[in-house]
Formats: structure tokens, C-alpha cells, sequence
């Protein structure tokens, strides 16, 4: 089952966090696994370390989702060297939290190149190898709050809306070539950027998941693996909810 043997699979911000479950987990399935990251060199190689010591293959590949001729280099490069891409996960994501009145032109511009023309750009670079081999993944992780809103949040949670109607677009856009596009999006889950959070506002939000807890980035791992398997082939414009019951 999830047999991703021969697939060649990139991921986004795969240094840490989410991204290096996700990493860990594809490479676990079979996939090679291209590990991005933007200036964390050292925490790549350690979810290299990682994977190989699960017994899976893989390599770091430095670019900055941000800008569109360095992802183009790199992912060209990339295919060139492996014959093909066949799974992209758009993981790479800041949030900047801020209260609308306080908000920057810089903190949207920032946000907003990473998390949505990041994504974008990444789609774009990855989707001519996916249209020659009839067949091919792209998987975004967005967010929770990208359809239930929370305050102080608006230009992130705007950020991860924006990836919900890119996946629903290029679904239909690339359903006839073999390729799905669907949506990961994550509730709280114990990472980098929930790990700073006061212990009063981390039972605030255990308190609004019905299942009593934050999750896992390994939970979040598993959506996106099942999603890039064929067992998956007929789902397409879809969001996939992984968040403890907080949004239904």
C-alpha cells in the first residue's frame, strides 16, 4: 500500500517541522525525495540523516520559493538529473501574526511571497515533467485557519486561503494530463511555530479540539503520502482536514 518506488518527489521547506515529516514519510514510501531549503543547510542534511537512517534516499536542494528564476534553475536542474518530478509538496510557509491595524505592506509582501507565489511558482516549474509523464502530484499545505479565521491572523490565514483556490484552479486545469492537485490543511500541530506559544493560549486551543490535543507533524505526513499514492488517483480539488475536529 502507498508505494511510491521510482517516484521523484519535492518538498518544500523540508528542513523542519511538517516538512521533514512529510520528507521522512515519502522517502519511507519509496520516493526520492528532494529536500528544499532556503539558508538552513545543516537542517536538511539532518532530515537527510534522518531519512537514510529509515532505510530511504534522498538530497538537499537549496532555492528560495520566493524567487521564481532560482525555483526554475533548481527544479530544472533537478529534473534533468532524475529524468522526471513526479510529487511536489508546497510546504514552505512564514506567518507573521499581527493584528490588521498593525499590519505592514512589508508583512504581506513577505507572507505573500513565500506562501502563495511560492507555491505558485513551484506548481509552475513542476507541472511541464508531470504533463509529459501523464502523471503527477501536487500537494499544498495549507491551514485551518485558512477556512475558519482567527483573529490576528489575517495575513496568514489570507496566505493559506489563497492556496485553497490555487489547488481547486490547476485541479481542473491539469485533470486531463494525470495530474491531481489537492490541499493538506493542518489545525495546531507541535512544531517551530507552535512551540513558542504560551502555555495559556496552547490550552486554549486544546480546548477548542474536540480531540484534546495538538497533533503530530507525522499525522500531517500521512495525509500527504496517501494523497500522493495512486491510491488517490481519483481525488482531485479537494481539502484534507487534519486538525483534531477544531474545524468541520
Amino acid at each position: 500500500m502507498f508505494d511510491l518506488a521510482g517516484k521523484i518527489a519535492v518538498v518544500t521547506g523540508g528542513s523542519r517541522g511538517i516538512g521533514r515529516a512529510v520528507s521522512i514519510a515519502l522517502a519511507g514510501a519509496g520516493a526520492h525525495v528532494l529536500v528544499n531549503y532556503r539558508s538552513n543547510e545543516e537542517a536538511a542534511k539532518e532530515t537527510l540523516r534522518l531519512i537514510e537512517e529509515a532505510g530511504g534516499t534522498g538530497e538537499a536542494l537549496g532555492f528560495d520559493v520566493a524567487d521564481s528564476e532560482s525555483v526554475e534553475t533548481a527544479i530544472r536542474d533537478a529534473a534533468k538529473r532524475h529524468g522526471h518530478i513526479d510529487i511536489l509538496v508546497n510546504n514552505a510557509g512564514i506567518s507573521i501574526d499581527q493584528l490588521l491595524l498593525r499590519v505592514s505592506a512589508k508583512d504581506l509582501e513577505m507572507t505573500w511571497a513565500t506562501n502563495v507565489n511560492g507555491a505558485i511558482f513551484c506548481s509552475k516549474a513542476c507541472i511541464r515533467s508531470m504533463m509529459r509523464n501523464k502523471w503527477g502530484r501536487i500537494i499544498s499545505l495549507s491551514s485551518v485557519v485558512a477556512e475558519s479565521g482567527n483573529a490576528g491572523q489575517v495575513v496568514y490565514s489570507s496566505s493559506k486561503a489563497a492556496l485553497l483556490g490555487m489547488t481547486r484552479s490547476l485541479a481542473r486545469e491539469y485533470a486531463s494530463r494525470g495530474v491531481t492537485v489537492n490541499a493538506v490543511a493542518p489545525g495546531f500541530i507541535e512544531t517551530d511555530m507552535t512551540a513558542d506559544l504560551p502555555e495559556t493560549a496552547r490550552q486554549g486551543i486544546v480546548d477548542q479540539t474536540p480531540l484534546g490535543r495538538i497533533g503530530r507533524p507525522e499525522e500531517v505526513a500521512a495525509a500527504v503520502v496517501f494523497l500522493a499514492s495512486e491510491e488517490a488517483s481519483y481525488i482531485t480539488g479537494q481539502v484534507v482536514r487534519v486538525n483534531g475536529g477544531m474545524h468541520v
